[in-house]
């Protein structure tokens, strides 16, 4: 390894709400039936490539930590620590929740689709209190910790996200991995790519036109002062990725 340290990352495999071309963000989707294959080709590929993990941080949320037992389990690594966090949740698509992309592309346009998907600190429209998916999201339990009913998001673009991402990734990651601790984190596309926009010191166009595939781990090693030696290193053949990135990036053109 040519970093001191290795973290891996890996967005969760594919979604009942991805094969539906619905916006998630929040919602508790869980894996499709080729989420659920991509996410055991993950713990594959973690296997094959012999890394080790101390620690393990994922969502709060059924699709990411599907994918990051699935990737335990294939590289044989189950009793290690898990920590969930929101913070790590994907973007809250707001009032977007639920409808479908490409009819949403149809209706408001691609361009502002694009510019809800694809800006960087232009947020969707709010989910109000009479939204359908409000309830299941803002009264579950599992947010009984946090965060506090008046920062609980109801919108959310890419820089907002990073914003509460962020904290966390120096808070408690970063002591970690100082204290050698070898990580992974499966999460999702908006909160991985704050992250890898921190790391990289991506400007925000560049990181707007990162689309992470699902379900294939990339590689980070840092050295001393935690920037990248290597950035990105994805855990699978170029084809391949290249062609799960085109994938997400057709998600919101109307057909």
């Amino acid at each position: 390894m040519a970093g001191k340290y290795v973290i891996v990352m890996v967005r969760h495999g594919e979604s009942e709400w991805n094969e539906k071309n619905l916006f998630c963000g929040w919602y508790d989707a869980n894996l499709s039936e080729k989420g659920k294959q991509e996410a055991v080709a993950a713990g594959k590929a973690v296997k094959d490539a012999g890394l080790k993990f101390d620690c393990a941080h994922t969502s709060v949320l059924t699709r990411a930590q599907v994918t990051l037992n699935s990737v335990l389990e294939g590289s044989g690594q189950t009793g290690i620590p898990v920590h969930k966090t929101w913070r790590l949740n994907e973007r809250h698509y707001g009032g977007l929740t639920g409808l479908n992309k490409a009819e949403t592309a149809a209706k408001y346009g691609e361009e502002q689709v694009q510019i809800w998907r694809r800006s960087y600190d232009t947020p969707p429209p709010p989910m109000e209190p009479d939204h359908p998916y409000y309830n299941a999201i803002v009264k579950d339990s599992r947010y009984s910790d946090g965060p506090k009913l008046e920062e609980f998001p109801m919108f959310e673009s890419l820089k907002l996200t990073i914003a509460r991402t962020l904290p966390y990734w120096n808070d408690v990651i970063i002591p970690q991995l100082k204290e050698g601790k070898k990580i992974i984190i499966a999460a999702h596309g908006n909160s991985l790519r704050g992250i890898v926009k921190h790391l990289d010191n991506m400007s925000d166009d560049a990181i707007m036109g990162l689309n992470l595939p699902t379900g294939i781990p990339f590689v980070y090693e840092l050295d001393e002062n935690f920037k990248p030696v290597v950035s990105m290193k994805f855990l699978g053949d170029e084809e391949t990725v290249k062609k799960a990135m085109e994938a997400v990036a057709a998600q919101g053109k109307a057909k």
